[in-house]
């Protein structure tokens, strides 16, 4: 008998996690709603863990959540526009929290937001909004 490819399989090549997952949720206007993410190129996706302390390593221990299976949380996305969820994912992140102090440097936090390349910056940006939105009002 000659083998289906993995599209002609009834049967899926890759099992997907078994029993229900921990998904990340945030607080909604009518209760809780699951977390989405970006993929690393831009997309969006629901994530979820197969344990307690891989979402809790991942995320933080305060972050709340609740069990559900794939195929619930895929129906929760899809109308979304979500399709793809990803499982235990290797979340990747710059690490929170201040920039170390080098030797002989001191205060390194307040000397980060005196920059002056960057200081200009905000100002120019909230003066553009300001002048944005005296435009709109004005007509």
């Amino acid at each position: 008998m000659a083998e289906l490819p993995c599209g002609e399989d009834p049967e899926p090549c890759e099992p997907g996690p078994a029993g229900p997952l921990f998904v990340p949720v945030r607080p909604g206007p009518a209760g809780w709603v699951a977390r989405l993410f970006r993929t690393p190129v831009g997309g969006r996706t629901a994530v979820a863990f197969t344990t307690a302390e891989l979402l809790s390593a991942a995320l933080g221990s305060r972050q709340p959540w609740i069990r559900l299976s794939e195929p619930a949380l895929r129906s929760l996305t899809e109308p979304l526009g979500v399709a793809e969820v990803t499982v235990d994912p290797r979340l990747a992140a710059h690490p929170v929290g201040p920039r170390p102090v080098r030797p002989g440097e001191r205060y390194a936090a307040v000397r980060r937001f005196r920059d002056p390349r960057t200081a200009g910056a905000l100002r120019v940006t909230g003066a553009a909004a300001l002048a944005g939105a005296l435009a709109l009002w004005i007509g």
